[in-house]
């Protein structure tokens, strides 16, 4: 089940920043009724030209195979006319503007004549239409995001799209002078999957190219958008076995704890309050039905460091992004056994950003859905939308303000053409909270919940109402990396 909402902000987004003009304000909800539909068109446009350019992607990786396969070879030596009449042919066919222009790849030498192409700057026709996708894309997700509409935003974006770089910097360059870093960052945040990928489509590095397939076709990319560095990286970066120890509450955290109870606010509160420097907490509820069920709280990312001495750091953060065995998950697989939980318990997740994708990746390990029933992974701001539980009973609940960056980072943006199971919930919508990181911060979810859309805090209620009871225990523990 998906429910969503567009309750937009007020004029202008925010107050503005001195010396700034203001973004143009959205439209109002009764006249955007005719540009959705416009929208809609558009995504269903950019599917067609996407899967039109993966078709021609492995048409010629499948040319280039025929061409320099050893079978060809045998036959060359026993037609050699038929088989430089068939040669010549090929050779039209993968490098003619008719044709896929100059669209070989796949295997050694199809790589080489793809790098050769690249650096050359020829553009195939598979990438003349994955261009034309994500441009698509683009104008469909500025019927949600109006400011992406604006004219110092479409000039970053139509340089992006046009591959001139050097035009993009300065566009960039002139927005945040227009409206500061934060600000112009939330502006183009809706399609930085989009930008990312049309930069390592277009530029003369012949190995990031992935990156961009994958967003093109609705994977979660497993390289980076610069040099195409693999996810395998990351295990080397972030290769901590993971450690939990038990600590005792400061008298802040104390008096949070001690009016807990089995409300999303209450849990989006208790996390901001462990704050994001190693924190987590394990819960006991004593449920009204006699049963004992176990909470687990696990909160973001600090944006310190690139690196510090736990799990919840930006190294973390993309690891745990783009792989399910992380330093972070092997930590909180040792908090629940430190923690002495019963096997086939029934176990409660709740994250916020990285702690939200560490509630997935945790829920997607087999030999942890085998030792605990995890009933439910609630995630809010994170990019979840490529992972799936190990069990299928698993209720996701995904909460996402549409103005935070971070839950697009899992290349599910505005105008993606592909959805999430519909037995998940997602809730999502706009607020005031509009700059980044401050649509970003569990505070900006809970008053969003605890406000004008105290309809979804009832919603997520209802559907955890198993948890209902008396807490009997709150442990915190410290996580680290070794």
């Amino acid at each position: 089940m998906i429910e969503k909402t567009d309750r937009l902000p007020p004029s202008g987004e925010g107050p503005d920043t001195a010396g700034t003009s203001p973004v143009p304000a959205p439209r109002a909800c009764a006249d955007q009724q005719p540009e959705r539909a416009e929208a809609e068109l558009l995504v269903a446009a950019s599917v067609l030209l996407a899967d039109a350019a993966l078709t021609a992607r492995q048409s010629g990786a499948e040319l280039t195979s025929a061409l320099f396969s050893w079978r060809f070879g045998l036959q060359a030596l026993r037609r050699p006319g038929w088989a430089l009449g068939t040669a010549v042919a090929c050779a039209q066919a993968l490098t003619s503007p008719s044709g896929l222009g100059f669209g070989a790849n796949g295997g050694l030498i199809g790589e080489v004549a793809r790098m050769a192409g690249n650096i050359a700057q020829r553009r195939p026709a598979k990438v003349a239409m994955a261009v034309d996708a994500f441009a698509l894309r683009i104008r469909a997700a500025a019927v949600e995001h109006p400011n992406l509409d604006s004219p110092p935003a479409r000039r970053v974006t139509d340089a992006m799209v046009a591959g001139n770089r050097l035009e993009a910097l300065l566009a960039m360059r002139a927005l945040i002078e227009l409206l500061g870093v934060t600000r112009a960052l939330t502006t183009i945040s809706p399609v930085i999957m989009e930008l990312l990928a049309l930069l390592g489509m277009l530029d003369e590095n012949p190995v990031n190219d992935d990156f961009s397939w994958v967003t093109l076709a609705g994977g979660v990319p497993a390289t980076d958008p610069f040099f195409g560095l693999p996810s395998s990286v990351l295990k080397f970066l972030n290769p901590g076995p993971g450690r939990a120890e038990r600590i005792e509450p400061d008298p802040i955290l104390a008096k949070i704890l001690a009016t807990s109870r089995n409300d999303i606010v209450s849990y989006v509160s208790d996390i901001g309050a462990l704050g994001n420097h190693g924190l987590a907490l394990l819960r006991r509820v004593a449920c009204a039905d006699g049963a004992v069920r176990h909470v687990l709280l696990l909160p973001g990312t600090s944006f310190g460091l690139l690196s510090n001495s736990t799990p919840q750091d930006l190294v973390g953060a993309f690891d745990g992004l783009l792989r399910t065995d992380t330093t972070y998950t092997r930590a909180a697989k040792k908090l629940l056994l430190r923690a002495g939980v019963p096997t086939g318990s029934d176990l409660m997740i709740v994250g916020h950003s990285l702690g939200g994708l560490t509630a997935m990746n945790l829920a997607a390990d087999v030999e942890l859905a085998s030792t605990y029933r995890v009933t439910h992974v609630i995630t809010l701001g994170s990019p979840i939308d490529g992972k799936r539980p190990a069990d299928h009973t698993t209720q996701v609940i995904s909460l996402v303000n549409k103005h935070d960056v971070i839950p697009m980072l899992d290349g599910r943006g505005p105008a993606s053409p592909n959805d999430i199971p519909d037995i998940w919930v997602e809730l999502a919508w706009l607020d005031e909270s509009y700059d980044y990181p401050l649509s970003h911060a569990p505070q900006a979810y809970s008053d969003t919940l605890r406000g004008e859309l105290t309809h979804y805090r009832e919603q997520v209620n209802k559907l955890i109402s198993a948890y209902d009871g008396e807490v009997v225990g709150n442990q915190p523990y410290m996580l680290r990396d070794k």
